[in-house]
């Protein structure tokens, strides 16, 4: 459904169905925008499911500030089998199974990597390897060896330990844990799940995955596709900055001063948000050499 009007410059938080990627999300929401300036904060597996952030028109320039929030999942991590990918979608490469394995072996495990710790992506993520993404290269058949990098788990709940078998696989006995995780921009929950499973000695991969919040944005404001073209609406841009960021509220000759990027005597501690006296977005602001300089001007002069 297209809009009748001109939409509104914001963001689309959209709980993403399994099946289908990220990219699939935002050709759907450009017809349903009316626009081809959208982009996403950050990609979601196809089987992954949950909120997914759009930005719309000028609210694009916003999605990389956003990137670098922190992210929450709830997910199964299945330990006996691994694959390809670390998900259930990959090929298995190994089947160890988890009948020597107990469920204190398997949350002290778990819960062992919250902190900051040095984290080797998976294989098959969107990683940029000599100008190419990882994935490609291993769908193209090529080895690759991506070096750690450091992330930080904020806090890993292990809810449920389940015992069963994979009958696909001769009846293999398996262990299911179902975790909820929040962690630093860039962390890989399939990681989490493959090093668990080599740090027991079972192998281990994702058999479910739904991000559950972007920073301030969670499953209480995404809608669903269905929803989105029944009722098309963006969450305005001063709205969505007001959530994400510290906000900093201005007079006439400092909202003038933003419009044209120059720098302001404000005392910030971090990155900021500043708006007009009538409540518009107009930027975002960091301490830099003793004054409040721009990072992002959202409006003209």
């Amino acid at each position: 459904m297209r809009p009748s009007a001109p939409v509104t410059p914001g963001l689309v938080v959209v709980d993403k169905p399994a099946g289908i990627t990220s990219h699939d999300v935002v050709a759907r929401v450009r017809r349903l925008a009316g626009t081809r300036k959208v982009g996403h904060a950050g990609t979601l597996d196809p089987m992954a499911t949950g909120v997914l952030v759009l930005g719309v028109d000028r609210a694009t320039r916003l999605l990389g500030h956003l990137m670098l929030t922190e992210k929450a999942y709830d997910a199964t991590v299945r330990l006996g089998v691994a694959t390809g990918t670390d998900d259930a979608e990959g090929e298995v490469s190994a089947t160890a199974g988890a009948a020597g394995v107990d469920e204190q072996q398997v949350r002290a495990a778990l819960t062992g990597f919250v902190g900051d710790i040095e984290q080797v992506p998976t294989a098959v993520s969107a990683i940029k390897v000599d100008g190419k993404r990882a994935y490609q290269r291993v769908r193209d058949g090529e080895q690759v060896e991506l070096e750690a990098r450091p992330v930080t788990i904020h806090e890993l709940v292990v809810h449920d330990v389940r015992r069963s078998t994979v009958e696909d696989l001769e009846g293999l006995e398996v262990l299911d844990a179902d975790i909820t995780m929040r962690c630093s921009s860039g962390t890989y929950v399939r990681a989490v799940a493959r090093d668990a499973g080599a740090l027991l000695g079972t192998g281990g991969h994702l058999t479910a995955l739904r991000r559950t919040a972007v920073g301030p944005y969670d499953l209480g404001v995404a809608r669903t596709l269905d929803e989105l073209t029944d009722d098309f609406e963006v969450l305005p841009l001063a709205v969505a900055a007001r959530a994400a960021f510290p906000a900093v509220d201005l007079d006439e000759q400092q909202a003038r001063d933003v419009r044209v990027g120059r720098p302001l005597d404000l005392a910030l501690d971090t990155l900021t948000g500043v708006f007009d006296p009538d409540g518009e977005f107009l930027a975002l602001y960091e301490p830099r050499e003793g004054r409040a300089r721009p990072v992002a001007v959202f409006v003209q002069g």
